[in-house]
Order: structure tokens, then sequence, then C-alpha cells
């Protein structure tokens, strides 16, 4: 889109007077009812049946008026809703509303800056079937379509307005009903029962015909019967009864015939359109397999291309890190942020990698990698400890260069839940979920400055920041993190250095869920739980974080929440990994009712605005804006504080703001990755040191992980058969924990189901939801480093 839509708690400001529109009259929405009243009459003269003909006046033979027959309207919604001409779109404070062309088509908005840009540029596209189209006042109206899209739009005159709601009302109701329509569609995973359908359907046609015979000859034989009594010599009485029965045996026979011949009409057709079907079906099948061999000659052919490149440029080994490019990365890791499946879940795929022995266990420049593969895991990582015990690290081992058929791993993905797909680590980088939920803290300051505002307006800008900020390591990191297991922890220490400390933990398993608490001494406490769900849609990747972040300061009692966005990762199959944050995220101060709306514009090829832009309002609980928002979530967040003036409607209280230049305020900027971050993963600084041996921390912390500690270390071969041996320990607990419940409940004794260790799950009073919370009792165990209540989970 060209522009995109600031929402907030109130409308947008009036914008310029509006113009006449100049665009084509479209007349009056029809009447829906009055188009189709003869319908019905002119469905029952076409439709009219010989039974029908044969009973006459009498209602108990005459069967029931086909379905539709009634149905009116059809046609004129359709007619209704195609519509275009002008009207005056909220762009921002500073251009206000813009005179735009809009396009009704299809159950489709669209907009265009003039009616010649038809030809080539679209600016923007709602779809009606999942929008809400409201009336804000004589001339002002809104459509969005629950948070991706909001246009504020204003129609010359109020009856302008209503035609323009009464055909985008047409046309949502139409586009609903095609939507539900084609849901109905057969999808290829139903092929099975498909099948089956078609072969019950069969089973009853066939039925259907054996009743039409025995219906047929025993009429027959009713028919002739009665033709025998006339015959004989009865009373007269008898003779006008038998004439009454005779003729209402006529008419039996009459309806049998008619249902007959109804009943053959209908076989034929279902067994035309059977072979039809079935002939349709063969050829989607067909389809499929013929696009999946594509892909994969095409998944093949880019990955050899890519190779025969990085051969082609790369320097000798003896330079480590002036191989890779910070523009040209190379990211082999693709997929999900889950490593289990639901009935299998520990199974992981190894026959899929092919590793040659040359490439393994490579050794690079690093001095904490050099270790040898015949030393164990408990004597490195004290090794380490030793090496990390003076100063942060600053660099990991670099990635190795290990090839995978990637293609054979996801084409099975398309439309599953990817927590229930096995992974390989090539997939991964060496942190775990619950160290990439602590990088949210890689910019702590812009808490601390928020802790410090005497104004709630003003601490909400930098809380915004702060939100906006945890997406910037983001950018470059398309490998996934490992999934914890259940009971895994992570703890990072910087009260000394930085005056916080953080807690993780896993505290579900279906669905993935974790449990985060952060506590620092100049004033604040963060916590969240997050649940991530996931969804491979063949050409990208969408994750879904479900949970909310609850930020509350110490001093003022301002308590925030927000959820984030969805983050979607492109070009899964073929071309270079690329990711993207859509989405809208509203932080509100639930002591002072303050908000700010924050939207995260999807990334568009035929925009001219910038890419990963993020725009924002910070309203007052009056709905007035004070401070707008501006900037990307990979680069900087600037803010504006917004100077109010008499709008050109003064009188009905409409205002209107604008941006000055000398008010901006820069909010928050992104560190500089370290040097050759693109040998390693694109780590920032705090992620180079999150996985660093530390002493003193818990044996379920992600630090200790042996799968993990491999996988750092360049050995992707053991780490594939320690990651399968580790959550095969814990598919074993889970069973045992499930064969305690089921002879619990047949013995009736009370049974615990699993319980985090340092998280208990209670009912928020802020936004009555029920999240795990911080119960306290890991930091003083860590200070008598008594670890007895800490189960073996590695």
């Amino acid at each position: 889109m060209a522009s995109s839509s600031l929402r907030g708690s109130r409308a947008p400001p009036e914008g310029p007077t509006a113009l006449p529109v100049r665009g084509q009259r479209s007349p009056a929405p029809p009447r829906v009812a009055g188009r189709g009243g003869s319908a019905p009459a002119a469905h029952r003269s076409r439709d009219e049946s010989p039974l029908r003909r044969a009973a006459g006046s009498d209602a108990r033979l005459r069967p029931p008026p086909l379905i539709g027959g009634g149905g009116s309207g059809s046609g004129g919604a359709g007619s209704g809703s195609a519509r275009e001409g002008w009207l005056f779109k909220w762009t921002n404070y500073i251009k206000g509303y813009q005179r735009r062309w809009f396009v009704l088509s299809n159950g489709l908005l669209s907009y265009y800056r003039s009616k010649a840009e038809m030809r080539h540029t679209c600016r923007g596209t709602i779809n009606l079937a999942t929008a809400n189209i409201t009336v804000e006042d004589s001339c002002n109206f809104i459509i969005s379509n629950g948070g991706a899209q909001t246009y504020h739009l204003k129609a010359s005159s109020e009856v302008e307005r209503q035609r323009w709601v009464t055909a985008l009302e047409l046309a949502k109701a139409k586009a609903v009903k095609m939507l539900e329509e084609s849901g109905t569609s057969v999808s290829q995973t139903d092929k099975t029962e498909l099948q089956n359908t078609l072969r019950t359907l069969s089973s009853k046609v066939e039925d259907l015909s054996t009743c039409n015979d025995l219906i047929a000859k025993h009429g027959t034989a009713l028919q002739r019967s009665l033709s025998e009594l006339e015959t004989l010599r009865l009373p007269a009485e008898s003779t006008e009864k038998i004439k009454q029965v005779n003729e209402r045996a006529t008419l039996f026979r009459i309806t049998s015939n008619a249902m007959i011949n109804a009943c053959r009409d209908f076989l034929m057709l279902a067994q035309t359109h059977s072979k039809k079907w079935q002939k349709s079906l063969q050829h989607e099948r067909d389809q499929r397999i013929r696009l999946e061999e594509t892909l994969e000659q095409l998944a093949k052919q880019h990955n050899h291309l890519e190779r025969a490149f990085r051969g082609a440029t790369v320097l000798p080994a003896s330079a480590p890190g002036t191989g890779g490019s910070a523009k040209d990365p190379c990211c082999p890791a693709k997929g999900d942020l889950s490593d289990e499946d639901d009935d299998n879940e520990f199974f992981d795929a190894p026959e899929i990698i092919t590793m040659p022995e040359s490439m393994g266990h490579k050794r690079t420049g690093s001095n904490i990698s050099g270790t040898s593969s015949d030393i164990s895991l408990d004597e490195q990582y004290k090794h380490q400890v030793e090496d990390t015990k003076k100063e942060k690290r600053t660099r990991i081992p670099y990635k190795p260069n290990y090839s995978l058929n990637l293609w054979s791993i996801m084409k099975n993905c398309i439309g599953k839940e990817l927590s229930k797909i096995p992974m390989p680590v090539n997939f991964n980088e060496p942190l775990s979920m619950l160290q990439r939920l602590t990088e949210d803290l890689e910019y702590h300051e812009l808490l601390d400055r928020a802790a410090k505002c005497e104004s709630s307006l003003e601490q909400l800008c930098y809380v915004a920041a702060f939100t906006v900020s945890s997406y910037s390591t983001t950018v470059f990191r398309t490998s996934k993190p490992f999934n914890p297991l259940l009971g895994e922890t992570f703890e990072l220490d910087r009260l000394e250095e930085n005056g916080y400390r953080s807690l993780c933990e896993q505290v579900s398993h279906h669905p993935p869920a974790a449990a985060h608490h952060a506590d620092s001494k100049h004033g604040w406490t963060l916590r969240q739980e997050i649940k991530i769900t996931s969804k491979f849609r063949g050409k990208y990747l969408s994750i879904m974080p479900l949970g909310t972040i609850h930020c509350v300061f110490h001093s003022s009692g301002n308590h925030y929440t927000w959820k984030k966005v969805t983050t979607t990762v492109h070009n899964i199959i073929v071309g270079k990994l690329w990711i993207d944050q859509s989405g809208e995220i509203e932080i509100v101060n639930h002591k002072t009712g303050d908000k700010c709306n924050l939207k995260f514009v999807p990334y568009s090829y035929f925009s001219r605005d910038v890419a990963r832009k993020v725009t924002g309002e910070v309203t007052d609980p009056t709905g007035k804006v004070h401070f707008v928002l501006l900037g990307t979530w990979d680069e900087k967040m600037d803010c504006y504080k917004v100077t109010l003036g008499a709008g050109d409607n003064g009188a009905e209280g409409r205002q209107r703001a604008h941006e000055a230049e000398d008010s901006r305020v820069l909010l928050w900027k992104r560190n500089p990755l370290p040097k050759y971050a693109e040998n390693m993963y694109y780590f920032s600084e705090l992620a180079l040191t999150l996985n660093a041996p530390e002493s003193g921390t818990a044996p379920t912390d992600s630090r200790r992980r042996p799968d993990q500690r491999l996988m750092e270390n360049g050995r992707w071969d053991e780490a594939n058969a320690e990651k399968q041996r580790l959550e095969e320990k814990q598919r074993l607990s889970r069973k045992r924990r499930e064969a305690e419940a089921a002879r619990a409940t047949e013995d009736g004794t009370p049974y615990d189901p699993y319980k985090p260790l340092w998280f208990e799950r209670k009912k928020d009073p802020v936004t009555q939801e029920l999240a795990h919370v911080y119960k306290g009792g890991y930091w003083e165990s860590k200070e008598k480093q008594d670890w007895t209540l800490c189960p073996d989970i590695f």
C-alpha cells in the first residue's frame, strides 16, 4: 500500500474540505426483494411435473414445492455491488485526506491515485468477506479487516456515503456466500473420505434402482387385481367403492411412474457426474505430482547454482570469515519453531541428511571449538567455563557448510502445524527458544529510560520503542531455535553489569509454551508466556506467537500489556530467504488508559514506501493523539510530538495534527552486528554470549543441552544423534506420566499433573487470562547451589 492508516482509539481528524465527486454516478442499490418477486411463479411454470398435472386440485397428492423456487434477489446483489468513483482516504497527519479513485468489484475494494492508474498500478485492496464496515458520521465511514488493513474514507455528501455503504454491504454479503460455498470444496487431503463417499453413493443409487423396480412391479399387480374386482358381480355400493379405489390406484400409478422417471434421470446424472468427478480428481493428483517434481528440480538447481557461486567466490580457508558476505548470506535453516511430532513426536529423520565424512567435524579458528571428539561433553563444558569466566565471548565457531535436500522434508509439511513435524538440526541455530525469548532484553536501556519518565505518555513512547526493538534481531535470523524440552530453563544474570536478571522455563510441551520473568533494579518488571504456532504454506512460513506481555513500573504503578505480531519467512523452497513482520500491536496502560497503536506494514514489491516500516500513535483515554511514532523495525524508531491547531471544521471539535522536524526524538537505534556475523548465524553481541558456559547454573539450563553444544561446535551429525536421544528420553517420560494418570483414574486416587518448577499458573487480575507467573525460589537455590528439585532432562 502506498500509505498506511494509523488506528487510534478515535477516528482521524477531518482532512481537506470535501470536493465534488467527479466519478460516474452509480444508481441506487436495487431492492433485492422486489427484483425477485416473480421468480416463484416462473419457477413453478417452468418446473411443473407430470405428477402435479395428474393430481389436479387434490392437495393431499401434491408434492412439496421445489427447494429454491421462492428465492430472489441474487442477481440484484451482484449488479449492485459493482461500483467505482472518487472518495477521500485518510493517509497520515501530514497529508490528511487524499482524493483516490475506488473500484468495488467481485467482493474486493481497490483504490488508485487516479482513474488512469487502473491500467497499471493498484495502491491497495481489501477483501470485504472478512471486513467490518462502520459508519462514523454523515460523510465518513471505516472499513477494516480485523487489524491488517483499515481504510478511513469520506464521501462528498451523506447521500453518496449511503450509496457506497449499501453497495459495500451487498458486496460483502455476496463475498461471504461465495467464501462459504468455496469452503465446501474437497481438498486433496480428503481423497480417502471422498472415495468412501462415492462408494456409499453408488450403493445407495443401486438401492434406489431396486426400489423403483419393486414399486413398478407391485403397482402393476395392484392395478390388475382391481380390474379383476370390477368384473365381479357385487352390490351397487361396493361397485362405487371399487371405482373410487381404482381411481386412487390410477393416481398412485401415475405418481409411481413420475417418481421412477425422476429416479432414472437422477441415476443417469449421478453416474455421469461420478465419472467426471473421478476423472477430475485423478487430473488434480497428476497435476500435484508434476508440480512437486518441478519444484524439487528447481530447488536442486538453485542449490547447485548457489554452491557453485560460493565455490567460485570464496577465499582460501586460511582467512576465516572472509569468505562470507553480509549481502549474500547462506542460511540453510528453514523450518518451524518446534521439533516434535504428536504420536512419534521425538523421532527425527536422520536418513534424509547426507553429510560426507570429509565435511564433518570441521574446525575453525575459534578458541572454544578445538576440543577433540574423544573428550566428554562434561569436560568440554568445564574447560569452556574457565575460558569464559574472565570476559564475555565475542565469537562462536563458524557455521559449517553442510548440504541438505530441503525439498524432501518440506514437501510433506504444506498446510500442517510445524510443531508436529520432526526436523534435523540442519534447520537450527545453536540457541534454544528460551534464549531467543531472552533476546527481547537486548535493548533493556529503553525500559530504564521509561522508568525515569514522569509523563505516562512519554513513558509509553519508550515502551513502544522497546516493543519494536525486539524484532530487530530477526531481520537476518532465518534459522530456527531449538525447541526446549519440558522443564528446560535459561537464566541470564546481568545484575552487576546492566541491573537486571532474567529467567525462562518451558512450562508446557503440547502446545509448546515458555514463561519468562525479568526484574530490574532500575524499577521495572517484564513477564510473558508465549505459545508458538506455525504453518508452512509452500512458499512461506507463518509464525504466530500467542500470549500477552506485561511490563510494570514500580514507582508509578503503570502496567502495560501487548501481544506480538506475525512473523513470515518467505522463499522457503526457492530463492533467498527473507523475513517480514506484519500486523498491529496495541499497547495499553491499564492504570491511566493511555494507548499506543503500532502498525507493522507488510512489505510489497509495488510499494514506494520504505521496507519494514512501522507507524504508530500514542493517545490519551479520550482518544487525543499526543505523539506519532515512525521508523522501521530493523533500524530505528523516531517520535514526533503532535501540535494541535484548529481544524477546518473546528466547530465540530475536529483538529488536525502536524509533525514538526524540530520535535523529532530518536527513541531507539539498532546496534551494529559484530564483525563476521554472517558466518555466525547473524547473532548480535548479546546472542553470542547467551550459550557461553557459566558456572552455577541449574542442571536444566539450556547451556548444558548436549545436542545444542555439539551443533555450536560444528559437529552436526553427532548433534542429530544426541537430539534424537534426548527427545526419545522425554517421550518415555511423557508416556510414563500418561500411564500414571490412567492408573490413578482407574483406581480413583488423586493424581497431580505436571507442574513447572519455578512458575505457577494463575489468573491475571488485569487481563483475566490464565498465565504462568514466577513464584520465586530460583535465585535462592542458585545462591545455595541446591538443585535437588530439578528433573534430569539431559
